[in-house]
């Protein structure tokens, strides 16, 4: 069974040796894996492994219980008890933001497969709060995957869990209008980054809280808002959330966005560090995301629908599809496309 270093677990058996870039002997065949041999995978850019396959009693696929849901469905209400607090006090009581939030942060640690836990967590309900939770997991994420410590990436996730708090001063009518924006209502939107950032100096010690809020719709060409900022203007935790609040938001279902398949928008993220970005916390990202998506089901635009088998090293946005016992390697298929990817 081939899987990605990031899904392997202690105890999972070697099915053949692996070698590192440099043909190099790493680990042997039948080695049970310790946490010091995943370890040394991980340090040797190894992607992916074949294990013995796990039996049937195994979690795998992964699969999520009412239990693990539970944890993000608290987290979604938790963020709109959140927004109700502003409303009415005017800031948010710290307390009561890590109540709601370090919950998570025990699921981080336990859940390896970002993929299924963002297509298990994808309805057109509650877009808002959803959205927040989601910016909030995956900045941690990508904060871990670029190299920052445990306490750094949690911090990363606190900022992105609270990156909108400033669209609780904005009119409901608004957030929520099913059609095309008028230019004023679009221009009130924006200043949710405002709204955002007063919200958290006001409640809040740490400026970098507030300094993510204002800034995340900040671009490195400086064709973002509210301010224009580019490059090193932009803080380091703001460049790291705003990654994980277009994925996010381009994935999503909404009243007037039908969701997209989340390789599809990988990719689109992949273009936009190309000047708009942060390059390499983006290629942090998809480098650690694209093993997620083995194993999963698609649908393709000609109406089949088969498993991703394995990721295309030249192009890992196409990948090669198994159908009925007949393999699609969708980089030599150029006219077809993945419609959408489940579980």
């Amino acid at each position: 069974m081939r899987v990605s270093v990031h899904q392997v677990d202690v105890g999972d058996r070697l099915l053949y040796d692996v070698f590192n870039a440099y043909g190099l002997p790493l680990i042997s065949a039948g080695t049970q894996l310790h946490k010091s041999d995943i370890e040394k995978l991980n340090a040797h850019n190894v992607d992916y492994v074949d294990i013995v396959p796990r039996s049937e009693d195994d979690d795998w696929p992964p699969r999520y219980d009412e239990e693990k849901l539970e944890v993000y469905h608290s987290a979604i209400g938790g963020v709109k008890q959140l927004f109700e607090s502003v409303r009415k006090e005017g800031q948010l009581n710290e307390e009561e933001v890590n109540r709601t939030f370090d919950p998570l942060v025990d699921r981080f640690h336990e859940d390896k497969d970002v993929v299924s836990m963002l297509l298990v967590l994808n309805s057109k309900d509650d877009y808002t709060y959803q959205h927040s939770v989601q910016v909030g997991m995956l900045s941690y994420y990508i904060a871990k995957w670029s190299g920052l410590s445990e306490k750094q990436a949690v911090h990363a996730g606190k900022a992105g869990y609270l990156h909108d708090i400033g669209k609780s001063m904005i009119d409901n009518a608004i957030l929520q209008k099913p059609g095309k924006l008028t230019d004023e209502e679009y221009d009130e939107i924006k200043k949710h980054t405002i709204y955002g950032h007063d919200i958290l100096r006001r409640s809040f010690d740490d400026p970098s809280l507030a300094l993510v809020a204002m800034q995340h719709h900040e671009r490195l060409d400086g064709q973002g808002y509210p301010n224009g900022l580019t490059g090193e203007q932009i803080h380091p935790l703001a460049k790291i959330v705003a990654i994980a609040d277009v994925y996010s938001a381009m994935i999503c279902t909404r009243v007037y966005q039908k969701k997209r398949d989340l390789l599809a928008v990988l990719r689109e993220l992949h273009r936009m560090s190309f000047g708009e970005l942060d390059p390499a916390a983006v290629q942090a990202f998809v480098k650690h995301m694209i093993p997620n998506f083995i194993r999963k089901k698609v649908a393709l635009t000609d109406g089949r629908t088969g498993t991703i088998v394995m990721m295309n090293p030249l192009d890992v946005f196409r990948p090669l599809i198994l159908i009925d016992g007949h393999f699609i390697d969708l980089s030599c298929e150029t006219g077809l496309e993945i419609e959408f990817i489940s579980v």
